[in-house]
């Protein structure tokens, strides 16, 4: 697939996903020290361009949104010094649970398609 006939949804999924995981490897990098920084954060663009191009929409939202509260818990609990480490935790909480949902989803539609398949053939 060349650059010219990719969609434009595509293009947008990567880079979406340079933003999330490029963030989170900021803070990862934050977090472990500033000689680590450069590889967390090349980590974090390879990771999200790679989760991009395979159309990981709902993946990268739920990590989005488990950064923002996560940050937002841990400015209410701890202060402004500890934000980097409440979004870090509150990624990796989102990626979790939006694997875990998205499973869910993906099993539910199965059964729901083997039913409507089951119910025409009869």
């Amino acid at each position: 697939m060349t650059a010219d006939t990719m969609p434009f949804h595509k293009w947008f999924d990567i880079v979406f996903g340079l933003a999330v995981m490029g963030t989170v490897g900021v803070l990862i990098g934050v977090i472990m020290g500033g000689g680590l920084m450069p590889v967390a954060i090349v980590l974090g663009l390879a990771m999200g361009g790679v989760i991009g191009y395979l159309g990981g929409r709902r993946f990268l939202i739920s990590i989005l949104i488990g950064s923002v509260l996560g940050g937002a818990l841990a400015w209410l609990v701890a202060g402004s010094d500890r934000i980097s480490v409440g979004a870090g935790a509150g990624a990796a909480m989102g990626g979790f649970l939006g694997v875990q949902i998205s499973m869910l989803l993906d099993v539910r539609a199965a059964r729901r398609a083997q039913s409507q398949s089951v119910n025409l053939s009869e």
